[in-house]
């Protein structure tokens, strides 16, 4: 029971703000005369905006699958002192625009969805790595010293002591790395990939304001509405007494 007191909190915080934002959205749109517009491209958000999730889905997904456990290498004694030079590397990657990221991956996986995926799978990789790596050094020795003394073995450690507590950090890092890639995608148009963003460039060069704005939108909230999914599949499953949401 004494639990119900915060989750009902935390629910409740989240359907509000969903509601206010929803209304002041419904109001804008409807006092600027948007509302019709979204309308008639109803059909086309609700294709596009699928083909967008899928992209954000696959990339994104692939990016935690290698990149949360490449942390945790990078984090144990065999493969530490090459920790840093991972980090270095990857910071190189990041570095570079990510519609020549496109553009280099296109001349590989020709046009379409394969690089796009692989573009927005690179720009995602970086954080979630980052704060992998990042979370599990942070981990307070003493509680390391005080598992190894208790005699649990290198893995139980990992798994019972340093990954919980450093799952709030390496969530941090999946979120990041979440809005990059929904905010990425709508340029994943300029190759021949699906998403949002081919409403937004069509409405760019036919100078639609209307247009621009029905793939703009719903962008923008679908990286509310994951951010969204991502705190409250955080509040669930950190441990309590390693989770400041609790």
């Amino acid at each position: 029971m004494a639990d119900a007191a915060p989750v009902s909190q935390s629910a409740h915080w989240w359907r509000n703000s969903l509601y206010i934002l929803c209304f002041v959205l419904g109001a804008w749109a409807w006092g600027s005369g948007l509302l019709p517009v979204l309308a008639d491209h109803w059909d086309d958000i609700v294709y596009l905006g699928n083909e967008h999730i899928q992209l954000v889905a696959i990339s994104g997904g692939a990016a935690i699958l290698l990149g949360v456990p490449a942390g945790i290498m990078l984090t144990r004694p065999a493969f530490q002192r090459y920790g840093d030079m991972a980090l270095q590397v990857l910071n190189i990657g990041a570095t570079v625009p990510t519609l020549a990221v496109l553009a280099l991956s296109m001349s590989v996986f020709g046009i379409g969805n394969p690089p796009a995926l692989f573009a927005l799978f690179v720009a995602s990789l970086l954080p979630i790595v980052a704060n992998t790596t990042a979370a599990l050094r942070a981990v307070p020795p003493h509680l390391i010293e005080a598992a190894r003394g208790m005699g649990l073995s290198q893995r139980q450690i990992l798994w019972q002591v340093e990954f919980p507590n450093a799952l709030f950090v390496i969530y941090a890092g999946i979120r990041t790395a979440l809005a990059i890639n929904v905010g990425t995608v709508p340029l994943a148009f300029l190759i021949g990939g699906g998403g949002l963003g081919e409403l937004i460039f069509t409405g760019i060069a036919l100078n639609e304001f209307g247009t621009m704005l029905s793939g703009a939108i719903p962008t923008a909230l679908l990286a509310l509405l994951v951010d969204m999914a991502m705190t409250q599949l955080q509040f669930w499953t950190i441990p309590r007494g390693v989770n400041p949401m609790r």
